[in-house]
């Protein structure tokens, strides 16, 4: 289904916050004081950072300036649909937004991505991101309608399941403040996700707040980093996509589903308008009254000319195509992010996060070699 696979795009999206753990670092302390002016002596070799032999002889300690990672990233998320027209074989839009309910709609992706990078400046990292995603989506909604009583019910209900491949690419960049092996840096890129059926590539902006503290071990250059943070996504909300009617339903049973759903709108009408002829002048009157029965008909109403447009649509259904239009979220857009990196050298580095405390669950681990230019 077209829609499952801008969802599960959105969520690969989502895995694009993937920023370089290494800093600058200013080397503080009196057991450091050989390497401190070590530094300050030095001939900086590199054309970046921009003022790196400036920053690198006031006793800072400069990660290589530029750096390629390969990362897999594994994630779970909850994402909210609502405003959801649909159409068919390009006729009139039907806002089903009052009478259909989805349920709980989860996204499982896994996604290699490889991200290019350099140092700017001594506090400010550039990169590019580039990636493949293999991704499942299952979404299951019903149709609810009002009985008299204003209790609504489910007449009808689908259930659909895609797999899809993305490729994605990004930029983005993050400002780092390094003090004495402790660090804080604000990751945030911009992301598009080209999938061949979907009109246009999906956008999302992220943002990950992360604090953080290196411990040196014995051997130089090789230390064990360890953060924690935040992770923000927002995703652009309007969708429009034109998709076949035998991708969103099961066209086994189909027709015996909007055969059951238009008898209940029909008994439901029924049952609404005796109600309603029921009533005294005066109890017509009341404004409560008015609008229980505005409202039961407006969804009777539209319940049933979708109905009765799907069973239409069903007799041509090899050739019936379905129009959409709807507004897309994530269920939460923050989670929590703890993370650690262990650096071989200045050249290797090894590291693994996992997100959590929300709808969504992402775990990553990647490598990264960086190099001076």
């Amino acid at each position: 289904m077209k829609c499952n696979q801008l969802i599960s795009a959105i969520l690969f999206l989502c895995s694009l916050q993937i920023s370089a753990q290494v800093y600058t670092d200013k080397i503080v302390g009196e057991k450091n004081q050989e390497l401190k002016d070590s530094l300050k002596i030095a001939n900086y070799p590199y054309s970046l950072p921009i003022w790196g032999e400036k920053v690198a002889q006031k006793g800072y300690n400069l990660p290589y300036s530029a750096g390629l990672s390969v990362n897999y990233f594994w994630q779970d998320s909850e994402i909210v649909i609502s405003n959801l027209q649909v159409g068919f074989n390009n006729g009139p839009l039907h806002n089903l937004d009052e009478i259909v309910r989805f349920d709980k709609s989860s996204v499982e992706v896994g996604a290699i991505t490889i991200r290019p990078d350099i140092w700017l400046l001594p506090f400010l990292n550039i990169y590019g991101v580039f990636g493949k995603a293999n991704s499942t989506t299952k979404i299951n909604a019903g149709v609810y309608i009002p009985d008299a009583d204003n209790n609504w019910s489910e007449v009808a209900n689908f259930s659909t399941k895609a797999n899809f491949d993305a490729t994605t690419f990004g930029i983005g960049m993050t400002p780092t403040i390094g003090i004495g092996g402790g660090w804080l840096a604000l990751d945030m890129n911009m992301a598009w996700s080209d999938i061949s059926s979907l009109d246009k590539p999906a956008f999302s902006y992220i943002f990950g707040p992360r604090l953080g503290k290196t411990f040196k071990l014995r051997k130089p250059e090789r230390n064990i980093a360890v953060w924690a943070g935040g992770f923000r996504v927002h995703i652009s909300g309007d969708t429009n996509g034109n998709i076949n009617l035998s991708d969103v339903l099961d066209l086994s049973n189909a027709q015996v589903k909007v055969d059951n759903g238009l008898a209940k709108v029909s008994e439901n009408q029924e049952k609404v308008n005796v109600w309603w002829d029921g009533l005294t002048p005066a109890e017509q009157k009341n404004p409560a009254n008015i609008a229980k029965h505005n409202t039961a008909n407006r969804a009777l109403e539209t319940a049933g000319n979708f109905l009765t447009t799907v069973d239409g649509a069903l007799s041509t259904a090899g050739s019936s195509t379905v129009q959409y239009s709807l507004q897309k979220k994530p269920k939460d857009m923050w989670n929590f992010i703890v993370g650690s990196q262990f650096q071989f050298n200045k050249h290797f580095m090894f590291r693994v996060e996992a997100g959590f405390l929300s709808s969504r669950t992402q775990v990553l681990g990647g490598l990264q070699y960086r190099f001076g230019l």
